[in-house]
């Protein structure tokens, strides 16, 4: 049996996955077979985490604009950090592993097992709300955790940081497609397919999870490495621009020098044929020195048109090359500015989203948003076209 895992980044919110409220996607009568891991206050939760190092920090104050009330609050309606993060999880499809059949059964058990050696293995991800949902299509994990870093040498020592505390468990990041963010989820996901492995599934490893994450992040994601692999090709074409530059300022005498040459051997030849001794018969001039001299010149000529043809084609391929490097290089810088502003653009959408879900909370916009994608399917269905079926008339 061959199954996929997805990894997905959640909304985060925490009465939908404790089910205090239903969405329309789930089954309410099947709600009892949820598991409930933990479900903690994040306020509780983050006294617990940092007040030490709150109390720490404002201690070394000494002017009272800068001590810190409420750090839940001050990363709560800041703009650096998240207050925590959401990690969803699941084996297969609602195609393979439908919550009410016997596979889902086996998917659950699974996630189960897995859920039980998280925090262990995440000792910097603080979970206080994780959930295995039986009642909507698939079977599902979500797991909740406050991220945060010990030793800080910037603001309180003990504080909240996805990257370093990924960093502190060994993800240390790359380029932007391959974050400390990606490389966990990877771990994370290996984790669950040697858990898989025991049951008697195999990882069907569709090689990315990046597919899986939310559509925003995914675009941002896509418009960043484009801009990465943009920059990195514009700067090959610069450099071949360059490397031309130089060949074709290096040949340029050469070709000039060639042209100066052929057109000293290409004169009259008696002008620089030697003159006859006083004595010298004419044959013997002509067998003795004219000969002679002239086959060195047809040689010297042959040799010398020869390299300047070569050099010739040499020149003007460069000059072709660089030409269309050239404008391949313009082309780049063209395509890379549209999608510099492009990811600008989607970065003010999520900048726009966050302050919507910070002023109105994130139960409602979520309820907001499943309410307007219904409304959009509804809209659909009644917009699309019904397809009649033409029986022809009856035979009589």
């Amino acid at each position: 049996m061959k199954r996929t895992i997805s990894a997905m980044v959640g909304q985060g919110s925490v009465n939908h996955n404790s089910r205090k409220f239903h969405a329309k996607n789930t089954d309410p009568e099947r709600s009892h077979l949820n598991i409930t891991y933990c479900q903690e206050n994040i306020k509780a939760v983050y006294h617990e985490l940092f007040d030490e190092a709150l109390e720490r920090y404002n201690a070394k104050q000494t002017r009272a604009d800068r001590r810190i009330e409420d750090y839940y609050e001050k990363i709560r309606s800041g703009k650096q950090e998240k207050p925590f993060h959401e990690i969803i999880l699941q084996v297969g499809n609602r195609d393979d592993m439908s919550a009410d059949s016997e596979e889902g059964q086996l998917a659950a058990a699974v996630l189960d097992e897995y859920m039980k050696g998280f925090q262990e293995r995440n000792p910097q991800l603080r979970v206080f709300s994780a959930h295995l949902h039986m009642d909507e299509a698939t079977p599902h994990l979500h797991i909740d955790f406050v991220p945060f870093t010990t030793g800080s040498k910037r603001g309180l020592d003990t504080r909240v940081s996805l990257k370093q505390a990924l960093a502190a468990q060994g993800f240390q990041g790359g380029t932007r497609g391959d974050t400390e963010w990606s490389q966990w989820v990877r771990s994370e996901k290996e984790q669950l397919s040697l858990v898989m492995e025991r049951h008697g599934i195999e990882w069907e490893d569709k090689g990315t999870h990046d597919k899986h994450l939310s559509v925003l992040d995914y675009k941002k994601e896509q418009r960043a490495k484009e801009i990465a692999v943009l920059e990195t090709v514009k700067a090959e074409k610069e450099n071949q621009v360059e490397s031309q530059e130089r060949r074709l300022k290096e040949l340029a005498p050469a070709v000039k020098n060639m042209e100066r040459l052929a057109a000293d051997f290409s004169a009259n030849p008696e002008e620089i044929l030697p003159e006859p001794g006083t004595l010298e018969t004419g044959r013997a001039y002509r067998e003795k020195k004219a000969k002679p001299l002239l086959a060195q010149i047809v040689k010297v000529l042959r040799s010398l048109y020869l390299a300047y043809v070569e050099l010739r084609g040499k020149f003007e391929r460069l000059q072709g090359d660089y030409g269309r490097v050239r404008e391949s290089n313009a082309r780049l810088s063209d395509r890379l500015q549209e999608v510099k502003l492009e990811n600008k653009a989607l970065r003010q959408v999520s900048a726009d989203y966050e302050r919507v879900k910070r002023v109105f909370g994130p139960e409602q916009v979520e309820v907001a948003v499943q309410a307007d994608k219904q409304r959009e399917q509804a809209e659909k269905g009644r917009k699309r076209p019904y397809r009649s079926v033409d029986r022809g008339d009856d035979k009589k």
